[in-house]
């Protein structure tokens, strides 16, 4: 059961990133081939119209198949015959809709849960927090340049900037207040720390303050999923580390079983929770300028609306190609890990 629901998870979250591609192309005008969830031969599938719906036998990935889309067609309806910005629209609408799916959610966790103020519920003696005096009741505002409102920005900030020194500012009765904080190195964790204390109390949001915090949530996760990124880039993490679709798959399962036995409502929000980040990773990962991506077919979309005039669609269509067996082949190997890690 827990590889079932974690399949449904990782599908859905796959299908709605494909659902804008095919709304904004039928919006535009352009023909659909093929509508399909997962990658391989098709167990099911029927034709409504000009296109056709399937389910494929493979449970990662899927695809909207629009007329003309890497190469030529004298269709007047392919995807090439249409004005540049109408692609744009089109391309950007997958990344858009994860980003759209990842704020409903955690709208609604944040609505059935609440929220975690960036409050401190004291200071951990002998850290620059404490030297600084900061105490209880502190709220942060900023770290650096960066605006904060979720403790969890709090903690992934110092996570992803480990040594770094910290301009912080921090609001006490009503007035707000500067410091700099240098962390030290704490043996036993084997991170730097500032010495900060989260409360752990979730403040209860009405509609309105669901959705801004909600908003702030999913900010939240897009950030995380680029300082992750630039952490892979700067070789702070090795690519042995990455999780693919059998990792993520593995993950929710595992988060799963473990929620379980706290009843379904702990289920229902572990996987909203989860639904979040993987649905803002998919987002940001596909507007990476990369061949084959969402991001790479913008970045040829951009230089023609710049140059006014269209890229040959055989080359671009062999660069997307070059980049899809650049990409498979990663997948192979994180796919591989993610069976060693698991075995």
């Amino acid at each position: 059961m827990k590889f079932i629901v974690a399949i449904i998870l990782f599908s859905v979250i796959i299908l709605f990133h494909e659902l804008g591609h095919f709304l904004l192309a039928k919006k535009n005008g352009i023909r659909v081939n093929e509508f399909c969830l997962g990658l391989g031969p098709t167990i099911v599938g029927f034709t409504k119209g000009e296109t056709k719906y399937s389910i494929k036998l493979l449970p990662f990935g899927g695809a909207c198949v629009m007329e003309g889309e890497d190469g030529e067609s004298e269709d007047d309806r392919s995807f090439n015959r249409k004005p540049v910005w109408a692609r744009i629209s089109v391309v950007a609408a997958g990344p858009l809709f994860n980003f759209l799916m990842a704020f409903v959610c955690a709208t609604v966790l944040i609505a059935s849960h609440g929220y975690m103020k960036p409050e401190l519920a004291g200071v951990i003696d002998g850290y620059a927090a404490q030297e600084a005096g900061m105490q209880a009741g502190d709220t942060i505002v900023k770290l650096n340049n960066k605006r904060i409102h979720l403790y969890d920005e709090v903690s992934a900030y110092t996570f992803f900037h480990q040594g770094e020194t910290i301009n912080v500012t921090y609001e006490r009765d009503g007035k707000q207040y500067e410091t700099t904080l240098v962390p030290k190195y704490d043996e036993e964790q084997g991170r730097y720390l500032v010495g900060f204390q989260g409360s752990g109390m979730y403040e209860k949001a009405g509609p309105l303050e669901a959705m801004k915090y909600g908003y702030y949530d999913m900010k939240y996760w897009v950030w995380y999923t680029v300082e992750s990124l630039r952490m892979l880039v700067t070789n702070q993490v090795s690519l042995n580390d990455l999780s693919g679709p059998v990792g993520i798959v593995k993950t929710v399962a595992d988060t799963y079983e473990q929620s379980r036995t706290d009843g379904f409502y702990y289920v229902f929000l572990n996987m909203l929770n989860i639904a979040i980040l993987l649905s803002a990773n998919l987002g940001v990962v596909n507007l990476l300028p990369l061949p084959a991506l969402d991001g790479g077919r913008l970045v040829f979309l951009v230089i023609e609306a710049i140059r006014r005039k269209k890229i040959n669609p055989d080359k671009e269509g062999m660069v997307h190609f070059v980049g899809l067996m650049c990409l498979l082949a990663l997948m192979v190997f994180v796919m591989y890990n993610d069976i060693r890690r698991i075995l």
